[in-house]
Parts: C-alpha cells; structure tokens; sequence
C-alpha cells in the first residue's frame, strides 16, 4: 500500500491546497494530510481549526485523513508509514527551497522521497498569506478559497 503524507501549514487551506491534495489522492493509496503545530509561530487559526477546515474540504475524498503534528515532517511521515512526501510547487523560489528541504530529508530518512506536484496553473499565484492580505483589506477571496473559509477568515479579523 502506497502511503504519501502531505505536510503544511494551511493557514487556510487554499483552493491550491485542495487541487495538490485531490492529486495526490489519486497517486497514491492513502494521502495524510499533516497539519504542521509550529509554537514558534502563531498562525491566524488554531491547528484544530485548520484540521477541521481540511476534513470538510477533503470530505468527498475517501484515501485522506487529516491529522496535526509537529516536529519534523520526515518523522511524521515515518509515524504514518508513508514512503513519500508531497509538496506543491508554484514557481522557479519554492524549487529552491523545496529542492533543499527534499535533499535534507533524504539525508534523514534514505527510505522517504519527496514527490514534487506542480501547481495547476489557475493556482500558481496563490498562497495562504496573500488570501489573508486581501481579505485583511476587504477584498474578494471567492476565487480563492471555498466559500466557508472565506467566511471563517472573515469572522477571525471581527474578531481581531
């Protein structure tokens, strides 16, 4: 059985987000979704909340689980038995990153690869950061995330 784990962030998920786990989800016999804790930073929702928006956007996909952890995501992906990690590739400076964190985790676990999915094009502009900036200043996230996000993110910055 071939097992993928896809770690991030996910503060929110983003339509690009859903596109790279829908593919991978049909690569792979199982795909965990890790939803990184990181104390180090503070992210707009808790990772409770960034679980439970993943599980609704993902539920019409019956090989993914989503889960939280924390630490290194090569030691999450031999937690759950996978073989390789995916991550989504937008443009030529998340290669450059990317490239050196797969090189780093080979050297760490010989036995997990790291699987590369570019970005659909239609999403390739697209990060968490720049929805939360447009939203921050009242601008249109509908084409960026599915509807209820865009309603949680608007409730955070009431909140705020």
């Amino acid at each position: 059985m071939a097992i993928a784990v896809y770690p991030g962030s996910f503060d929110p998920a983003t339509y690009g987000h859903i596109d790279i786990i829908r593919r991978a989800g049909s690569l792979f016999d199982e795909i965990i979704v890790g939803v990184l804790n990181n104390s180090a930073k503070s992210p707009l929702f808790s990772v409770e909340e960034r679980v439970n928006i993943l599980k609704r956007v993902t539920e019409d996909v019956p090989n993914v689980k989503i889960q939280a952890f924390s630490g290194l995501a090569v030691n999450f992906a031999r937690d759950c038995g996978a073989q390789v990690i995916v991550r989504g590739l937008r443009a030529v400076t998340d290669f450059e990153y990317e490239l050196q964190m797969a090189q780093t985790n080979r050297v760490l676990a010989p036995d997990i690869d790291t699987m590369f999915l570019t970005t659909s094009l239609e999403y390739a502009y697209l990060s968490s950061t720049i929805v939360k900036e447009v939203n921050v200043f009242q601008g249109d996230i509908s084409k960026f995330v599915p509807p209820f996000v865009a309603e949680a993110l608007q409730e955070k910055y009431k909140q705020k």
